[in-house]
């Protein structure tokens, strides 16, 4: 092995120029170490590359330390280094259950490793670990042995703080996090909290096999019960930042109010196009305009506004490290935790009506059969003629002739004209997308409304009405529009991308569909338009909503990633997020991406592929003012490697704003049911497992667990390919979809799990045993005596044990996710 690994590894120019010491690159190290053959020491490896400088000798070690960190390379008892993949481990991140077990989900993909309660005890969930895989269990899951712990993913927890005796201890709000966490005793700075108080701790000792948990508390988030601590348990549990950092405001605090006369020039003039925003009645930012038009030669004109984030939040600021870090808005029930400060979101970025805006647009003409046929982007100034509600646009275009509707258009007679060319649009586009054959699912939202004390007083479902839809189709216009450009472009961006659904997960959907006398086409590999003629044959069915719903859980989840693998489920080849850069930062990369290719000139290389991408130039698909100037502040610097990293962070991120929304409205359920113990509603079978069934109750939109054992006494059985579960003894079954009465039996707020009593058909209560109705005098003793004997209160006969496995799981966990 030669001394001279200068010449020997292709990265050493490129190290050369990032350090003032290099050291051998990563790819080296590895190839180094496959030809090597066998672990080795730091100091063995430094004298083998000839590497006696006291400076580079140390940038070694730092190498060869994050190799370890990243699941690379592996330090034994020796210290010595060694390849992971030659020692058979599995690096990868620890996804905790509130049962005790675990899993790990390997970095490498593939399936999950089962994790034992007594393994997990040393680890949190989200931490990084190194295992082995030591066997396969009864239920064929690979279970894997901890080996080494590579990164550590709570520093801090939030809990409920509880006294037990001289000691404290915190019981985590998350709930894959099982341990008891020790408090320390009179920790110096930590505030006055008392027993029951919800805190914040940060961790000073870690789990690990023979160390118990250990923290100290570090801020007060109140009382239990206190209005709004659900979103600050949910803030503080997923770790999303809401505290806008010093040098932030110190950013912001040079903005002026209002966009700057410097800041129009250079920009296509829009003022008099008589744009307007749509949205909720209770929006406070408006970051979209739209406007449509006839083309004299058929189809329509498009015009698509989005406020110019990406012309405040420059690469490399505060603000956009901080926008990072956010990666989207948070969307909690009448409160937002938002990605940028208000004085973007709220100020210069929202579209108010009858102001000079900056804006992105996106300008486009559609077919009369509704088909994209061209587009073109430019930076411009805006001024919005009208802000505008849902309701009162649905009302202006569907209830013209009603008092309302007569009112609403002398209102707004200006802009009624253009609303009515976008509403005709929307038929041209609808029909398109049925003829693509996107899939078009019927979903309720709801939505929480509240007291003055933070109560909820009712969950209403949300109406969609036309005037959504028309804004919808409006947006998936200019996010197609966008993809086209970026893929024809071929630099590197996030799409929004939604593969085809697994086998696994296509299989249990057509057995299940097979029980109904219905069928899903296209072989192994679906297209999204089977999934839609599916749709179209159930529109009557009294069980399409419980149809739809397993289709829906057969397909996967959309994420951000820089390899346009298309929309599975919107049925385009290319997909991307154009319309909302206020509150996604992978919009904000789309938007940098089409500023950079208007600024080309002078960027050799972007030039090339845009003569490349589009033969007539770009001056089909991309407008610029007279007297344009380009800017070179504009260049596009971001690498593939950095798209693939900052696909999978906003992917995060949104699957953390999720789960956090996700936990608040269950503790806000829960707090609403808690008045409603003992009382009877009527609900629907959402979802049948191994141990118990989850109804969702009607005009409530609230979802509670029938526990296997709260079913009339019997063994069931779990019968997945019909989504139902059988009794052993009666026949009885209980299915998704059923129409079901039940009674709130218990609510538990701590774990956020509603427990529901199945009644019988009378409302009278659940079926009663046989000693109960004895009791009642309903039965004869005589006739029923051998009943009697056979059973007990559970339904189990007496002293004998059931053949084969258990059938009354003692899990308690809620739907898997």
């Amino acid at each position: 092995m030669t001394n001279d690994w200068l010449k020997r590894d292709p990265q050493a120019q490129a190290e050369a120029e990032k350090y003032g010491k290099p050291a051998p690159s990563r790819d080296f190290l590895l190839e180094f170490l496959q030809e090597w053959g066998a672990p080795i020491s730091h100091g063995r490896l430094c004298r083998e590359l000839g590497i006696d400088d006291e400076d580079c000798v140390e940038a070694v070690s730092r190498r060869l330390k994050a190799m370890c960190r990243d699941g690379q390379l592996m330090s034994n008892r020796r210290s010595e280094f060694g390849i992971i993949k030659k020692m058979d481990l599995i690096a990868g991140r620890v996804i905790g259950h509130r049962d005790g077990f675990g899993f790990v989900s390997p970095d490498a993909k593939g399936d999950d490793l089962f994790i034992s309660p007594r393994q997990m005890r040393q680890v949190f969930d989200g931490d990084r670990v190194l295992v082995q895989e030591v066997s396969i269990d009864y239920r064929g899951r690979r279970e894997g042995k901890i080996i080494e712990v590579l990164e550590r993913g709570t520093r801090t927890l939030v809990g409920r703080y509880k006294v037990q005796g001289d000691l404290g201890y915190l019981i985590p709000e998350n709930q894959r996090i099982t341990q008891q966490i020790m408090i320390a005793a009179d920790a110096k700075g930590s505030p006055p909290f008392r027993d029951g108080q919800l805190v914040v701790a940060e961790l000073m000792q870690q789990p690990g096999k023979h160390e118990i948990p250990q923290a100290r508390v570090v801020e007060v988030l109140g009382d239990h019960m206190a209005p709004g601590m659900e979103i600050k348990v949910a803030i503080h549990n997923h770790e999303i930042p809401d505290e806008w950092p010093d040098a932030v405001r110190r950013e912001v605090a040079s903005l002026s109010a209002e966009v700057e006369e410097s800041a129009k020039l250079n920009r296509v003039d829009l003022r008099h196009l008589p744009l307007v925003t749509i949205d909720g009645e209770d929006a406070k930012d408006f970051d979209d305009a739209v406007y449509a038009e006839r083309k004299r030669t058929g189809g329509w004109r498009l015009w698509v506004a989005i406020a110019d984030v990406s012309w405040y939040v420059r690469p490399g600021t505060e603000l956009d490290k901080e926008g990072i870090s956010r990666g989207n808005s948070v969307y909690f029930p009448e409160f937002v935790v938002p990605m940028l400060p208000e004085v973007l979101s709220n100020g210069l970025c929202s579209l108010n009506p009858h102001v000079d805006r900056l804006a992105m647009v996106c300008e486009m003409t559609i077919s009369a059969s509704g088909k994209l046929s061209g587009y073109q982007f430019y930076e411009a100034v805006i001024q919005s003629h009208a802000r505008l509600t849902y309701n009162k646009v649905s009302t202006i275009l569907t209830e013209p002739k009603s008092a309302q509707g007569k009112q609403l258009r002398g209102e707004y007679a200006a802009v009624v004209p253009h609303l009515e060319d976008l509403y005709s649009l929307y038929f041209g586009l609808r029909k398109a997308r049925d003829v693509r054959g996107a899939i078009d699912f019927e979903t309720t939202e709801t939505r929480i409304l509240f007291s003055s004390e933070r109560k909820i007083e009712e969950i209403v479902p949300v109406v969609r009405n036309d005037a959504h839809k028309v804004i919808e189709e409006c947006m998936l216009c200019a996010n197609v529009a966008t993809a086209r450009f970026l893929a024809k472009l071929k630099v590197p961006a996030l799409y929004r991308i939604h593969e085809g659904p697994k086998e696994q997960k296509l299989v249990s959907l057509r057995a299940y569909l097979g029980e109904l006398g219905l069928s899903l086409g296209g072989g192994d590999k679906p297209e999204p338009s089977d999934y839609q003629k599916l749709t179209a044959q159930i529109e009557k069915r009294p069980d399409r909503l419980v149809v739809q719903t397993m289709m829906l859980r057969s397909m996967r989840q959309a994420v951000y990633s820089p390899e346009n693998l298309g929309h599975f489920g919107l049925a385009y080849a290319a997909y991307t997020h154009f319309t909302s850069p206020i509150r996604r930062y992978p919009d904000l990369l789309v938007h940098r991406a089409i500023r950079a290719a208007i600024h080309a000139e002078g960027d050799r290389s972007l030039m090339d592929r845009l003569k490349s991408a589009f033969s007539s130039g770009s001056s089909k698909t991309m407008r610029r003012p007279d007297g344009f100037k380009s800017n070179p502040q504009f260049r596009y610097r971001y690498t593939e490697e950095q798209m693939v990293q900052l696909g999978e962070h906003c992917s995060m991120t949104e699957r953390r704003a999720d789960d956090a929304t996700r936990d608040v409205m269950s503790w806000l359920k829960c707090e609403y049911m808690l008045d409603q113990v003992g009382e009877e509603h009527e609900g629907v079978i959402t979802a049948v497992t191994g141990f118990g069934c989850f109804v969702e109750l009607k005009q409530v939109y609230v979802e509670g667990l029938v526990h296997i054992t709260a079913l009339p006494s019997d063994y069931y059985h779990f019968d997945a390919a019909k989504q139902r579960l059988v009794g052993e003894r009666m026949r009885k079954t209980y299915k998704l979809g059923d129409a079901v009465r039940v009674k709130v039996l218990r609510v538990d707020l701590d774990e956020r799990k509603i427990d529901f009593e199945l009644l019988d058909k009378s409302g009278s209560g659940k079926t009663k045993s046989t000693r109960e109705r004895l009791a009642e005098g309903k039965l004869d003793d005589r006739s029923d005596a051998k009943s009697s004997e056979g059973a007990n209160a559970g339904g189990k006969p007496a002293g004998k044990k059931p053949a084969g496995k258990s059938r009354r799981p003692r899990s308690r966990n809620r739907r898997p996710s």
